[in-house]
């Protein structure tokens, strides 16, 4: 099995080196984007399964983050049920014979979590201004700006951890017991993966909730009347 620390290009996309994961997440985004499309383009007022289904997954994404945020959930909607489902589609990507999921390379889980990074920054600033977002750092008291700045960073990197150990993890240990046992026997373990795999796509999105809850959360404090735009 190959380092995912290790990564050689696949190929050259002029000067730059196109690797498997970029391939995978490509392959996960097309494949979302295009069965998003087909979902839908016929909405109707009396839904079909299909729809019924994607209403049930928009609505609990809604009570996700209702529930953390305590605003409406509308603005965020997108960005936090776009990261749920990359995460979830590429984790359980790795059940696919000769498929390693995007997620077990730490790349992947970098610029995930710098997305996320910037969407706080970006949605602290948006909500309070740029005034309002820098004296966060100095609550409860100035003397936490350096700590408050650190955390920034560590919550980052936190993220980027945690996603990229459990899912690397999930892939070795499977594809050692596929060499040592055969094809049969890590069965139990490949349903394990499908759990695991949902609960750490659950465990990003809802940090990535709570991380921009916070930068937004005085304004939800004030009481404002009006919703940004999404």
């Amino acid at each position: 099995m190959k380092s995912p620390l290790s990564l050689e290009p696949l190929f050259l996309l002029g000067p730059v080196g196109i690797t498997e994961p970029v391939v995978v997440s490509w392959a996960i985004i097309l494949l979302l984007g295009l069965g998003s499309a087909l979902a839908t383009r016929r909405l109707r007022l009396v839904p079909s399964k299909g729809q019924a289904l994607l209403e049930l997954v928009v609505a609990t994404i809604d009570d996700q983050i209702r529930g953390t945020m305590q605003t409406d959930p509308a603005p965020f909607r997108a960005l936090i049920g776009s990261i749920f489902l990359f995460t979830l589609a590429s984790n359980w990507s790795s059940l696919i014979p000769g498929v390693e999921p995007a997620t077990a390379h730490i790349e992947t889980d970098a610029a995930m979590a710098l997305i996320v990074f910037v969407a706080t920054v970006a949605w602290g600033i948006r909500v309070r201004g740029l005034g309002g977002y820098l004296a966060t750092f100095a609550e409860p008291t100035w003397v936490m700006i350096p700590l408050n700045i650190v955390e920034q960073f560590t919550r980052t990197f936190s993220l980027i951890i945690r996603l990229f150990g459990n899912v690397m993890s999930g892939v070795f240990i499977i594809g050692i017991i596929l060499t040592l046992a055969g094809l049969l026997v890590p069965i139990p373990l490949m349903a394990l993966d499908l759990l695991t795999g949902a609960v750490q796509a659950y465990i990003f999105a809802v940090l990535a909730t709570v991380f921009i809850g916070a930068a937004v959360g005085e304004r939800r404090k004030a009481g404002a009347s009006s919703e940004p735009a999404p």
